[in-house]
């Protein structure tokens, strides 16, 4: 590893580590196919109505989180909400890799950075602005990190499948919610970005360093690209939100 000007640049490409979730957790009967979900409603509702079982427990200090599996057309699919921010999230995909998941799909809401994404529009990042600490850890500094092309081909197949209106592009990925100032946003857009959230870079580059596929479908949040921002209340979106887990869920059936 070499020294640098600053601490996050000091990739090691070192593979082990002091704590190595695969010494951690050993495998447990999960399938192959996960779909991460940061819609809590939803994964509380198709609980409550029995298409999710709990196999798992993970957990942090937050508490308890739940692997659940359901079955769609005969095929098993594991289940998770990965909590909120890179850290978190991959810490959470790191330990399903251990438990012997390995085809990922994501899905979750973001920031709108494009004015013409309306409310819903689902985007699907085929790379990931690096402005995160997390990936620095898996991969050597860049701009950029990417989906895996054979996940983001299994999401464009099932949104064309339902006709569902989408964008393939670059997402903005970032720690800090509250730092996303007029400057920087306006930096994002020059080069590419369409929307903002803050754990597309740190899925990818983990994925990548596990030798795992991962993609990821986003729907249309709040609105950045006026003088002001407005929530539009996108976290009140039930029926998309639902919408995107499905697609999800069929995305990983594809993989």
């Amino acid at each position: 590893m070499n020294q640098k000007p600053y601490p996050i640049l000091e990739f090691d490409p070192d593979n082990s580590a002091f704590i190595d979730p695969q010494a951690v957790l050993k495998p447990i009967d999960i399938p192959r196919r996960c779909v991460l979900c940061f819609f809590q409603d939803v994964l509380k509702q198709m609980h409550e109505d029995g298409r999710l079982q709990i196999i798992y427990q993970l957990g942090s200090e937050i508490g308890k989180n739940p692997v659940y599996e359901m079955k769609v057309e005969g095929e098993r699919i594991a289940v998770l909400h990965p909590g909120v921010g890179a850290p978190l999230a991959g810490a959470f995909l790191e330990e399903l890799i251990a438990l012997g998941c390995r085809d990922f799909i994501a899905c979750g809401g973001c920031g709108v950075l494009d004015s013409e994404l309306g409310l819903g529009h689902v985007v699907v990042p085929a790379t990931a602005v690096r402005d995160e600490g997390t990936s620095y850890h898996y991969l050597p500094p860049s701009r950029e990190v990417a989906a895996h092309p054979d996940a983001v081909q299994a999401i464009e197949q099932a949104l064309q499948k339902h006709h569902v209106p989408y964008v393939v592009g670059k997402t903005w990925t970032t720690d800090a919610v509250y730092r996303e100032t007029p400057t920087r946003i306006a930096r994002r857009r020059e080069e590419g970005c369409h929307v903002v959230e803050m754990e597309s870079a740190a899925f990818f580059a983990i994925a990548q360093f596990r030798a795992v596929r991962f993609g990821q479908l986003l729907y249309g949040g709040d609105d950045l690209t006026g003088d002001e921002w407005d929530n539009r209340n996108w976290q009140k979106e039930s029926s998309t939100r639902a919408r995107l887990f499905q697609l999800a869920v069929e995305a990983a059936l594809l993989l």
